[in-house]
């Protein structure tokens, strides 16, 4: 662990952490308890843990308001707990939909996540786009339109071709207020840069794991791809970048999408105890499962949670 790193609290204020979703079953007898206990539901457990979820579920279909507005009610307890949500793929990975459509669309995703925007929780909305989005005039079009559809929330923008980073990109989304994404996936040679200019107030890191070997497979499934448990040595490096991220913008969330068999929800972990120099809770079963945080964690039941 990297003991040399002091974190200041009014960083350690600015630094949210928490995973991409929470509906994996796969998590059961790692993360979540097994047998589930009558009435268990996963978002009030990661609330004890974390202070922020990214809705992932939100990218493969629209979520209701009914819906929404129970997930709020489940943390209603935790009242820093907050919500950031990713925007459907109908509008960054489909063919582009014409006017009726998308407007269409747009009135339901926005329905469906309006309880989360009217109870404050709401930090970002996250439009992630594949790499072979490049900065194109037809792709700035296709960008410019959703932003201008979500100006009145905070946009983050997760683009994973380098032909955005350079100043001409980076200014055109800073002149729309746009947030660019700092993420962490398998190198690649049209991979983003590690450090470029910020362009808004948010700060955003999502971890999608360094499994070369899947990520690049044809064929590989989405759990192929995020499995991956980032090492002792490339979580310091990790956490010094969130460091600087907190000393550039007004807020950082880390979001940890390394889901398979809770692996996300251990890097987080590991991360939380090396910005805090402090032990935080975590369920016994992910400390069996991955026994090195025995020395960074401390098992649900030793202390009263948060």
């Amino acid at each position: 662990m990297a003991q040399d790193l002091v974190v200041s609290p009014d960083v350690l204020r600015r630094v949210h952490i928490g995973p991409a979703g929470w509906s994996y079953p796969d998590w059961e007898g790692i993360v979540y308890p097994k047998p589930k206990p009558r009435g268990f539901h996963a978002l009030p457990f990661l609330a004890q843990l974390f202070d922020c979820v990214e809705v992932n579920s939100s990218f493969y279909a629209t979520p209701s308001p009914r819906n929404t507005q129970r997930w709020i009610e489940l943390v209603e307890d935790r009242p820093d707990f907050r919500f950031l949500a990713k925007l459907n793929q109908c509008f960054t990975h489909a063919p582009l939909l014409d006017a009726a459509d998308h407007a269409w669309e747009h009135t339901s995703f926005r329905e469906g996540i309006q309880p989360l925007i009217d109870s404050g929780k709401f930090k970002g909305l996250l439009l992630q786009f594949p790499v072979q989005f490049r900065a194109t005039g037809s792709n700035c079009d296709r960008l410019a339109r959703l932003l201008e559809d979500w100006q009145d929330v905070p946009c983050a923008v997760e683009l994973r071709h380098n032909s955005w980073f350079i100043p001409k990109g980076t200014d055109w989304l800073a002149a729309r207020g746009a947030g660019l994404l700092h993420i962490d996936l398998p190198a690649a040679k049209d991979h983003p840069p590690d450090n470029f200019r910020a362009t808004s107030p948010l700060g955003y890191l999502r971890l999608h794991g360094r499994n070369s070997a899947n990520w690049f497979k044809a064929g590989a499934g989405r759990d192929a791809r995020y499995d991956y448990l980032y090492t002792s040595q490339e979580l310091d490096q990790l956490t010094r970048k969130v460091v600087q991220m907190a000393e550039t913008y007004e807020d950082v969330y880390v979001i940890t999408n390394n889901h398979f068999e809770g692996q996300a929800i251990a890097n987080a972990i590991e991360i939380q105890a090396r910005l805090a120099n402090d032990a935080p809770p975590a369920p016994a079963s992910l400390i069996d499962r991955y026994p090195r945080l025995r020395s960074q964690a401390i098992p649900f039941g030793q202390r009263e949670l948060f």
